[in-house]
């Protein structure tokens, strides 16, 4: 994970929440996935969560209704009955995707992309696990909602990279103290991103790069219209680079991405990892 760790110089990277969905491109699904990285070099945040035969699949609600033309349950549906199901993009319309499993996106992603695990009802041991049948620590990482969390996870594995939520100083010296390396950690540091250039500072000074979400503030205002053009919205979200954001994680990547890195080159230290089409 050299590629998250930072160096000072720009990363032209946003994270795709939820694969960053758009019409005719539903959530968590490969092929929007795939969207995305034709728009913007993207980090892309998934959602396990379990299906009744303890199938691991990728689907952000704990219900069918939103995003598929099924009812009920994730959890009360086998992988075979989710597989008959069809994904529905941001607009309701019913496409020809279907749910995938975490298998499929771990082994879809390599040599593609980061891959961000968010938690929801797979703890901690059972994403390590899959981490680990997959080889897939170079690419994939975890999200974890508590310190305790990030404990378990570098004793289970010390090569996974977590992103950990960092939202002030005493945070910082809270994790700090745990002895866990800062070079598995990106600081989630905030949907509101601190004004505290403090703990920024801080942060970096150990190598860490710092992740703040846009998509419950600024990317809302693009995906209800309340703006015309994301052009207008480009100094606001680069105020939050400019205030010691190194990621962005959006509900956009496929616009936010060009929109703040479409002319910058891609910083020497990170150019192995960092291919244009």
């Amino acid at each position: 994970m050299s590629l998250l760790k930072y160096t000072g110089e720009r990363l032209p990277v946003v994270s795709g929440h939820r694969g960053g969905a758009a019409v005719g491109f539903p959530e968590n699904c490969i092929a929007t996935f795939e969207n995305t990285l034709e728009h913007t070099f993207a980090m892309l945040e998934i959602d396990p969560r379990y299906a009744k035969d303890g199938t691991i699949v990728v689907h952000h609600d704990p219900s069918l209704e939103r995003t598929t033309t099924g009812k009920g349950r994730v959890t009360d549906a086998t992988l075979p009955e989710l597989k008959q199901l069809r994904l529905r993009d941001i607009a309701g319309n019913v496409t020809e995707y279907q749910i995938p499993t975490l298998d499929e996106v771990l082994e879809w992603a390599r040599g593609k992309t980061i891959l961000v695990l968010d938690q929801k009802d797979v703890p901690v041991a059972a994403r390590v696990k899959k981490i680990e049948e997959h080889k897939a620590e170079a690419y994939a990482m975890l999200i974890v909602s508590s310190f305790k969390d990030a404990q378990a996870c570098y004793a289970l594995n010390p090569n996974i990279v977590m992103e950990v939520m960092i939202p002030n100083r005493e945070k910082f010296a809270e994790f700090d103290k745990l002895g866990i390396p800062w070079a598995n950690v990106v600081a989630f540091v905030g949907h509101i991103p601190p004004e505290d250039k403090g703990l920024y500072e801080a942060i970096h000074a150990t190598g860490t790069c710092c992740m703040i979400g846009t998509s419950r503030n600024l990317d809302r205002q693009v995906s209800s219209r309340q703006v015309d053009d994301i052009k207008q919205l480009e100094p606001e979200y680069r105020a939050f680079l400019g205030r010691g954001a190194d990621l962005i994680e959006t509900d956009i990547p496929a616009q936010l991405g060009p929109l703040l890195f479409g002319t910058s080159s891609v910083p020497h230290a990170k150019a192995e990892f960092l291919h244009s089409k």
